[in-house]
């Protein structure tokens, strides 16, 4: 239940990331793909979004070891 709840949550926000980047584009976009260097700039993003979600699922995970020890 929890994994879907995660699963759909992240479905719903791709979506929307989607959706805003069908959007027009504006001049300092254009000239980063042009080079290439957008997807330079969106790896980065996803890494640092990976990692938050990696970050707060260890620690849930803690948390509630901590709080079945109790």
């Amino acid at each position: 239940m929890r994994k879907a709840s995660f699963l759909s949550f992240l479905y719903i926000l791709l979506m929307a990331a989607t959706a805003s980047a069908q959007q027009a584009g504006t001049e300092m976009a254009d000239t980063m793909r042009s080079n290439g260097k957008i997807y330079v700039v969106v790896l980065v993003l996803a890494t640092i979004f990976v990692g938050i979600i990696v970050y707060l699922i260890r620690l849930e995970r803690k948390i509630t070891k901590l709080e079945k020890n109790k």
